[in-house]
Parts: structure tokens; sequence; C-alpha cells
């Protein structure tokens, strides 16, 4: 699983500084979360081949999150793709998005979804064999979720040793791979256990996008891998977050921990702050495990 920043920055877009926008690579998916204004301007920076996007996830309806979207779907268009996309956003996307392309006189030349959420409960918005992917109901100004991303248990992992010592052939791989016991070379039936590991624990990601401090959500983000937490705020401005329904980085980092995650990546920067690291100094007084999101970087998880 590896997470890139595009944009962690709040409203206000800067030279240097971009508003919310995330690849996450998991299980051969590309998800996109979030697609703030530049967005594929920085798919373009950070060499990601967005052709492979086939899935988009837009936490709310305010500019900084979405306002990318239109452009995205144009450049779509101009290089003739073909392959299905699905947005997945707030009640209301698919109206703001095919009245652009209305009033544009463009036309989609490609299999466009959208699923509206409206549900103010988690549900399950996207599953596969291998990934599922699941909303936080989060609050904000207007109705805002986040989203969980998680890996499901993978095949066992065959000792290939022990496939030898034990005389199997190995065109029964895939088979002992899926948890089966085989018959060997001489008739002998060999426990699965005995020739597999188990596999790598499943990873999950949490992305917590604009929200004052909501303890509501940690049932779901319980024992997460990593969480994404949005951080406007230092604590001199904490007065600031009831009007905005934003966080600080010390109330990040208390969900954090409350949810006993892994690791805690701040972002969503207020622009007011030349120095970002002082987020990270006071998260980590509440919090160890702390990394700060910054433009172009890249997590692995």
């Amino acid at each position: 699983m590896e997470l890139t920043i595009l944009g962690c920055y709040s409203a206000t877009p800067r030279p240097k500084t971009r508003p919310t926008s995330q690849i996450l690579s998991i299980k051969n998916h590309l998800f996109l979360i979030d697609c703030g204004e530049g967005t594929q301007v920085q798919l373009r920076n950070c060499k990601i081949k967005f052709s492979r996007i086939k899935h988009v996830f837009i936490s709310h309806l305010h500019g900084d999150h979405y306002f990318g979207l239109i452009g995205l779907i144009s450049t779509f268009l101009l290089l003739g793709r073909e392959t299905e996309m699905h947005i997945y956003g707030p009640k209301g996307i698919k109206e703001v998005i095919m009245l652009q392309l209305k009033l544009g006189k463009s036309w989609v030349n490609f299999p466009l979804t959208f699923h509206e959420l409206e549900s103010k409960d988690s549900e399950i918005i996207f599953e596969d064999e291998k990934v599922i992917v699941q909303t936080i109901p989060l609050k904000h100004r207007i109705y805002t979720n986040g989203f969980l991303f998680k890996e499901k248990i993978g095949d066992r992992k065959v000792d290939i040793d022990s496939v030898k010592e034990n005389h199997i052939d190995i065109s029964y791989c895939q088979k002992i791979k899926k948890g089966f016991d085989v018959i060997n070379e001489k008739g002998v039936t060999i426990l699965n256990e005995n020739i597999t590991f188990n596999p790598d624990p499943p990873k999950s990601y949490a992305f917590c996008s604009d929200t004052q401090f909501y303890p509501a959500c940690i049932p779901i983000i319980k024992n997460t891998t990593v969480l994404y937490h949005e951080s406007s705020f230092l604590d001199e401005h904490e007065h600031l977050c009831a009007a905005t329904r934003h966080s600080t980085a010390k109330q990040a980092a208390e969900i954090a921990k409350q949810a006993n995650v892994k690791k805690l990546i701040l972002g969503h920067y207020s622009t007011r702050y030349p120095n970002i690291e002082k987020f990270k100094t006071e998260a980590k007084q509440i919090f160890k495990n702390v990394e700060l999101a910054k433009d172009g970087i890249v997590f692995k998880i």
C-alpha cells in the first residue's frame, strides 16, 4: 500500500502549496481521494499514470476538495478515454459535474458512474475480492465523509522448501495458496498448515477529511494502520474550530490515540502558518508516531 500526497493544504492555493488530493495505491487499484484544484498537474508532477484511475472518492462539496474534478474529466475526454470511471461523493456531485459538461457542450465518451452518498451512518461503498471501502461520517459545515480503505486477508504463502520435501507437484501452488490440503506424489494427504505461512496482516488506511473534533468516528477507524486526519489549526487558534468546524493538531492526535492507530499523518494546514513543523510538535505531545503530509511526499504503508 502506498499513499501519494498531491495536495494537503486548506482552501487557498499558493504557488508552492495545493489543496487536498491524494492517490492511494492498494492491491492494484489507484484510488483518487479528493480532487482539489491542480490535481491533474500534480499527477503529472508525481509521474502517476492517471488513466489508471477508475475510482474517485470525494469527501464533500467544498471547492478545495473537488474543483479539480471537472478538469480531470475534461482531460479524459480530450484523450479519448474509454475506461469506465466511478465517482463516490455527496448527493449533488452528479448535478454539478453534468451541468458543467452540458453548458460546455462536452459529452462523456466513456462510462461515467456517480455513486451519490447521503447516509449519516457508515456504509460500504466499494468492495471486490481484495479491497473494501466504507464511509467515515464526519462533522463539518456541510455533509462530509471520510473513507476507510481496508485490504482483505490475502492468500497463504507457500513454503517452497516444504513443498519440495513433501514431494508435492508445483502445479498445486495456486490451490495451496487458497488454503487447501493436497495429495503428494506418493498419494499422501499433506495438510496445508505444514506447507504454508500465514498471509501478511491486512493493512488499512483511514482518510478523515474536514471535520471538527469528532470522537464518534473512533469505533470505525479503531486499530487502523495509518490515519490521515485534518489539522487546520495549531493550539493557539483552537477558538476558530467552533465556527469553521475544523480540528487542531492536538485534537487529531487525540483521535489517533483513542483509536489506537499505528501512525497519524497530519494535513489540511491553514495557510496562515509559515512553518508546519509546529503541527508535528504539538501532536506528538499526545501521540508519538506522527508524520506531516507535504505536497508530493509518498508514504509506504
